[in-house]
């Protein structure tokens, strides 16, 4: 009998040992994943649902990756304001009731705060083949660099101390990039700087970025994007920059559809931009895209202008200040689309959102529940065209796992009818 239990107890823990959502002890630390805390070299997998303490600058080594399962707390200190330096890959894949968050205390997550700066954001260098952030959550980062951080160090984004670093920098012109379905708010500078690679950005949210400048989708030259399905509300300037500068190869090409634009370029100390500002040579396609509220049209650099091959269609506009809907005007800055909807007149082409007070102050907090999905009979219903190409209809693959930029819709913004 003795030795049917021993035999018995040793199968209930081989069982338990093979169950995939176990937490075992760290072989390094001898703690569990759900109590990590972590600064240096890191890779492998951080197991869904840990809360993981990041006390200073991390690097994910070149030829190595990190995986970051779902419900896994990223908590930044707010004291040593840490890097996230990836020279190998990074696959954050949350699940829209479990997400991948990056975030710091939460008694840092304040007003005092709005625009974060309490840790530096995710620097991907030119040896990072693969980054993807998927249902991930980045906020309250956008720190400034000095001569001691890591990335100033390692000649990484603009390798100078003084630099406010944004939430994704990513610079490999032969990487893969996806973010969708994700969320960046409450950062002090551009959200994403893209200096090179195949690009999707879908179903994302921006917003609440860029104190005092800075853009929620920055594109230079060696991107190949398509960009999608995303809300941006209230950036410093612009959703989208799109420029070819730094003439890296391949030339920045650009396909964005079925975005929404909201109040965004009103904190902008110049007149750079307010929704999309495309200059230098970018090689642009905008259709269907949704400017609510926004302080400019479509505007271009004139004395270093898009490339002449670029297309704009179908973008619908909506202004409730006078102001604005002056500066959606084409003019020889503010680019004119095929099948535009543009009045001169504040209220006209109301597109009839779910939730969202039209008359909301130019300058205001995002409140999530606000809807931004369409009223039956909203007259974007049907603005919109599908008739043109994706970089990447046929998908880019990332860890085994294949991702497809979202096929265009038939109306004009990021979201369809309730």
């Amino acid at each position: 009998m003795k030795r049917v239990l021993f035999l018995l107890m040793l199968a209930s823990a081989f069982i338990t040992s093979c169950d995939k959502d176990e937490v075992t002890n760290d072989p390094q630390t001898g703690t569990k994943p759900d109590e990590l805390s972590v600064t240096g070299e890191v890779s492998g997998t951080w197991a869904k649902n840990s809360i993981v303490t990041v006390k200073g600058d991390i690097v994910v080594p070149a030829g190595k990756s990190l995986i970051i399962q779902e419900g896994v707390t990223v908590v930044m200190d707010t004291v040593a304001k840490p890097e996230f330096i990836v020279h190998g890959n990074l696959y954050s894949v949350g699940t829209k009731e479990k997400p991948v968050k990056f975030t710091v205390i939460e008694a840092a997550r304040t007003v005092k705060y709005n625009f974060g700066r309490l840790w530096g954001g995710i620097l991907a260098s030119k040896t990072c083949a693969e980054l993807l952030l998927d249902n991930t959550i980045l906020e309250y980062g956008g720190a400034t660099t000095t001569e001691a951080s890591t990335s100033v160090k390692q000649g990484l984004y603009k390798a100078a101390s003084g630099e406010r670093v944004p939430a994704l920098w990513f610079s490999n012109v032969s990487g893969k990039l996806v973010v969708q379905n994700s969320t960046i708010r409450h950062f002090g500078e551009d959200a994403t700087y893209i200096e090179g690679g195949s690009v999707i950005f879908a179903n994302n949210i921006f917003h609440t970025t860029g104190e005092s400048g800075g853009d929620a989708i920055n594109l230079k030259s060696g991107v190949n994007a398509d960009v999608a399905y995303n809300l941006v509300y209230n950036a410093n300037t612009n959703g989208l920059k799109l420029s070819n500068v730094g003439e890296r190869t391949p030339q920045l090409f650009i396909v964005g559809y079925n975005n929404t634009f909201v109040n965004n370029g009103w904190r902008r100390p110049s007149v750079k931009g307010g929704s999309i500002w495309v200059e230098a040579s970018a090689n642009v396609e905008l259709h269907n895209n949704l400017l609510v509220n926004c302080r400019f049209g479509i505007k271009r650099d004139t004395k270093k202008p898009e490339d002449n091959r670029s297309v704009f269609t179908n973008t619908y506009y909506y202004g409730f200040y006078q102001d604005g809907v002056n500066q959606f005007q084409p003019s020889s800055e503010i680019i004119a689309g095929t099948n535009d909807v543009i009045s001169k007149t504040a209220g006209d082409n109301d597109p009839k959102f779910v939730n969202f007070p039209l008359g909301t102050a130019k300058d205001s907090n995002f409140d999530s529940n606000w809807d931004f999905r369409l009223q039956t009979g909203s007259p974007v219903l049907g603005k919109g065209i599908t008739n043109f190409k994706r970089n990447f209809a046929n998908g880019l693959t990332l860890n085994g796992q294949l991702y497809k930029s979202p096929e265009p819709s038939t109306y004009s913004g990021a979201f369809n009818v309730k």
